[in-house]
């Protein structure tokens, strides 16, 4: 008796791990996705330790986390790393920006430390930049960019969502920090958005 094959794909070939635990970003990625890929987090995976993080730019970051999950636990992933770039500061924090205020990653001390830094700045003027590095089931790594300019205000506004949302001004905006907008809003301009929106575009064309 022959069986009918079935239409559905290999349950692996749909998923894709996100390297992250982060709550927020992982909100921020899911609807940008393609239709029918399951976005995986690292405890999804059963990945519960620190990843590998030891590299001086946004670039060698992100493919060293993604890199690492792909070799330990054997499935695609891809990874981001996130800098904040103030011109005032000479570039900083840049690719320590998580970690800018001290290795327990708080980002009420990150800005706090920001702003302190900035006392008396004329030029406010800053870049986030996102770099995100996808390591495919066969080792094959892509990198996608994305960047969005803006300002640091003088005090934190707004309460959404995370980093050092609360104290930039995206240049296309209107006024209002990331933090005072809605998810919806910040995804249509940010640095991340716009990385995953060429991740997006490069995995819908296979």
């Amino acid at each position: 008796m022959q069986t009918t094959p079935s239409n559905e794909q290999p349950a692996t070939e749909n998923k894709l791990c996100f390297a992250s635990n982060n709550a927020h970003k992982l909100a921020e990625i899911r609807p940008l996705l393609p239709p029918g890929l399951t976005l995986l987090s690292l405890a999804d995976i059963g990945c519960h330790e620190e990843l590998p993080e030891t590299q001086d730019t946004l670039e060698g970051n992100a493919r060293q986390k993604a890199e690492y999950v792909r070799e330990h636990y054997g499935v695609a992933c891809f990874a981001d790393d996130t800098g904040l770039e103030v011109a005032a500061l000479n570039g900083e924090p840049g690719v320590y920006s998580a970690r800018y205020a001290g290795p327990q990653r708080l980002a009420e001390d990150n800005v706090a430390k920001l702003l302190r830094e900035l006392t008396g700045a004329t030029d406010r003027s800053a870049t986030f930049r996102t770099v995100v590095a996808l390591v495919q089931a066969d080792g094959t790594v892509r990198e996608f960019a994305g960047e969005v300019t803006g300002s640091i205000t003088e005090t934190p506004r707004g309460t959404g969502g995370f980093g050092y949302d609360p104290v930039f001004v995206p240049t296309e905006g209107d006024q209002r920090t990331f933090a005072e907008m809605t998810s919806i809003e910040k995804n249509r301009i940010s640095h991340r958005a716009r990385a995953v929106a060429k991740l997006v575009a490069f995995l819908n064309e296979q």
